[in-house]
């Protein structure tokens, strides 16, 4: 019985302070997949973006388009995204941000309430799973 050679894998890390502590990457590429961990508003300098769930969310989605670059996609190859949310009310700003970067592109979404996330400033994480062409 032969098997295959692993596929290549490759990893990106960004600013948040927690990737080095827990031991994880902001995302994953193995072939054709690459899927970001949960990815909280957090800013180049490590720090917690402040504002609401919109602003919060829209810098969710750009440290997610920024591993998805970093790995050769991008948000166009996004196939499904799962956002977590501390408190329902904030699903309308949570979404129109999820709009404004996907439309379009409209991949498979969940939108979760939870009881709470690692930080209780944020308001938001997204995670996102994305299919690339195997030569990107």
């Amino acid at each position: 019985m032969s098997s295959s050679p692993p596929l290549p894998r490759r990893a990106h890390r960004s600013a948040s302070p927690y990737e080095a502590t827990i031991g994880f990457s902001r995302a994953v590429r193995v072939g054709d997949a690459i899927t970001v961990s949960g990815t909280a508003p957090i800013g180049p300098d490590g720090e917690t973006v402040e504002g609401d769930a919109y602003v919060q969310a829209r810098r969710c989605f750009e440290v997610v388009a920024a591993a998805l670059e970093a790995l050769g996609g991008g948000v166009a190859d996004v196939v499904r995204t799962r956002m977590y949310l501390v408190d329902a009310a904030d699903h309308e700003a949570v979404g129109r941000a999820h709009g404004e970067v996907f439309r379009g592109v409209d991949p498979a979404a969940t939108m979760v309430v939870v009881a709470g996330l690692l930080d209780p400033r944020w308001r938001v994480e997204v995670e996102a799973d994305a299919r690339v062409a195997a030569d990107r």
